[in-house]
């Protein structure tokens, strides 16, 4: 496959990482169990932002220079639009963690260690998902139309479903546990499970964590085959990828009381979701430039942003 990833691209990539997880992990238990302030998740996201931003900047500096402006340009561009494409897709997550601490009446103090796992198995399984595509795409040109297919019937599918509220109670995984696992009513501080006359029970924490994991793969399934209508260089897909998870747990403290602000924002993704699969299923007849790409996605989602602050939605009807 081909890749501008070099030893010292991945080495660098993955000393980042790994630091600035430490980084989030050594302030939040610095900081203790406690509930996060708008301020504080403002400025984190900034921060994680800023982070991907320098990172593109170095990584444009980096490739210009061992191979010319033209391709330090192509990888930037590259860069931005995967990284505004997760990040776009990551909004949607949000929601459905937001749905799942509700639900459950996750207290707060434990939010923040819920999405920090949420986030680490984000990225393994990201990791593992890309290495996987990327060797198809090198292997199978075919792929890419199953990929395209894949993303346009599910653009379709979110447009269709843009507006409903999920019902937890008939979901799979959640069904499942409750039938084959012994669970408790209650929180018992950070425990998954407790010990009781013998016999393990698990707590809701422990369900969370279940069905964010399960979230996460699928919104890694959506979310992973878009990056490769962007680009097939598995480094950049990747690097994308992650700088935008990376800053999921800030985002979610900085959108959770505005996800009803947004609710024009579903229909934003399942747009660009049929864009991308439509630029795949094209790209034979005719590439689409990676700019217009970057245009298409950032005007859809500013818009439909933008229309949801405007137009905000109708109160639900009075009982």
């Amino acid at each position: 496959m081909n890749t501008i990833g070099s030893p010292l691209l991945w080495s660098a990539f993955g000393a980042l990482v790994v630091v600035a997880l430490l980084i989030d992990l050594v302030l939040m238990r610095h900081g203790g169990p406690h509930k996060v302030t708008f301020k504080e998740a403002l400025l984190w996201s900034i921060g994680w932002v800023g982070l991907a931003m320098i990172f593109n900047g170095w990584l444009w500096w980096y490739v210009s220079g061992q191979s010319g402006d033209a391709v330090g340009d192509r990888v930037a561009l590259e860069f931005l639009t995967g990284y505004l494409v997760e990040k776009s897709l990551a909004v949607d997550n949000i929601f459905v963690f937001l749905m799942l601490f509700t639900y459950f009446a996750v207290p707060e103090e434990e939010r923040q260690k819920v999405l920090i796992i949420g986030v680490i198995g984000a990225i393994v399984l990201r990791a593992i998902m890309i290495f996987a595509g990327a060797w198809l795409l090198a292997k199978f040109h075919l792929v890419l139309y199953v990929f395209g297919a894949f993303l346009l019937l599910t653009g379709i599918k979110m447009l269709l479903a843009a507006g409903q509220a999920p019902d937890l109670e008939k979901n799979p995984v959640l069904k499942w546990m409750r039938s084959h696992l012994p669970l408790t009513a209650d929180y018992h501080g950070h425990a998954l499970r407790v010990l009781r006359d013998g016999k393990y029970w698990y707590t809701p924490l422990f369900v969370v964590i279940v069905l964010i994991a399960v979230t996460d793969v699928i919104f890694a399934v959506d979310s992973i085959p878009a990056i490769f209508a962007i680009t097939s260089d598995p480094f950049i897909v990747l690097t994308s990828n992650v700088f935008a998870v990376l800053g999921l747990r800030a985002m979610f403290f900085l959108l959770a009381g505005m996800a009803d602000r947004f609710h024009l924002l579903p229909y934003g993704l399942a747009a660009v979701l049929m864009f991308i699969g439509a630029k795949m299923l094209l790209v034979d007849v005719y590439k689409i430039p990676i700019v217009w790409s970057l245009a298409v996605v950032a005007a859809t989602i500013g818009v439909t942003i933008v229309l949801s602050l405007v137009r905000p939605a109708a109160p639900p009807p009075a009982a």
